[in-house]
């Protein structure tokens, strides 16, 4: 258990780093955006296209991946959904903020570090996987289960699923995320190979994805604040660092999903939730406070809890 916490104490103290330096005012708030940003479009666009295009699937189908984790997924959206609405007696579109934030992982900027860091090659390839499909089906779950709880709760006419899928649609076509994908697994199927010249290039860049996320991440944390909601958000923490891991460790070995795959997949789930489900709120206008103080909470106690998951899985 020691030499586990110590493989993962290294992404947490980088986030603590961005915490403190945007805390203290060392570094503005404006840096940590930057950095976000250079994340988001290039560094981890380019770690996921060199991980794709040099990938080696050996004939294992992505179906079973997929259904592991979305099951994990579903289990503790619905979960969250109704302990929000049920337990605590809030309204439909809190519950769906509620689901959200028990189910969207922060797989871009700490998950992949994580993986990249204890379990390599192979479960960046499975997270690659995973991110192919999650970011356009939590995003257009999230944006439709928003739009028909809006509507039940507030009255208002409640658009129509074409136009709320172009315009999720209109988003993802121009997500970097989506696009390296896009390029990678072109160029992976025809063989084609990073030219030498351009290799080391891409690979600095790559390697910066980790450290600069989690700085970033860390930095962007203070914005999420523990302020309001503190026994739903409690309640949704523990489902997302708790079930929703449980639930993918035991769906991965029901499928027999090869051992690294499971380990990444079992990881990823449960690290702390991702600033898609404040983004959510904040669009939808219900359930900032929630979203802010899960991520807060998750991201608090996540050292804790990944360090768990990653002894279990040794």
């Amino acid at each position: 258990m020691s030499s586990v916490f110590a493989n993962v104490l290294p992404v947490f103290i980088l986030i603590l780093t961005g915490w403190l330096a945007a805390k203290t005012g060392l570094l503005k708030a404006e840096t940590g955006d930057a950095l976000g940003e250079y994340v988001f479009k290039i560094a981890v666009p380019m770690l996921i296209f060199r991980t794709v295009a040099d990938a080696h699937f050996g004939g294992v189908s992505p179906f079973g991946l997929w259904s592991a984790y979305f099951i994990g997924v579903a289990v503790t959206w619905t979960a969250g959904h109704l302990i929000a609405t049920r337990f605590f007696a809030r309204d439909a579109k809190v519950g769906v903020i509620a689901g959200m934030s028990s189910a969207f992982a922060n797989n871009i900027f700490i998950g992949l570090p994580l993986i990249d860091h204890m379990v390599g090659k192979e479960g960046l390839v499975a997270v690659s996987i995973l991110l192919a499909i999650h970011l356009p089906i939590m995003m257009i779950a999230g944006s439709i289960l928003m739009e028909g709880a809006t509507a039940r709760v507030d009255g208002t006419q409640k658009r129509k699923l074409s136009v709320v899928l172009r315009q999720v649609g209109s988003n993802l076509v121009r997500n970097p995320l989506v696009i390296s994908i896009a390029l990678g697994i072109p160029f992976n199927l025809l063989g084609f190979s990073i030219p030498t010249a351009v290799l080391p290039v891409v690979n600095q860049i790559a390697a910066s994805a980790g450290p600069v996320a989690l700085i970033s991440i860390g930095m962007a944390v203070t914005r999420y604040q523990i302020r309001g909601d503190i026994n739903l958000a409690t309640a949704v923490a523990v489902l997302k660092l708790a079930l929703m891991p449980a639930i993918v460790f035991a769906t991965s070995h029901a499928i027999g999903l090869p051992r690294d795959w499971a380990a990444a997949l079992v990881l990823t789930s449960s690290v702390p939730t991702g600033i898609n489900a404040w983004l959510i709120a904040q669009r939808f206008r219900s359930g900032q406070s929630l979203a802010a103080s899960t991520i807060s909470i998750t991201t608090a106690f996540g050292l804790i809890t990944v360090s768990f998951w990653g002894w279990l899985l040794s």
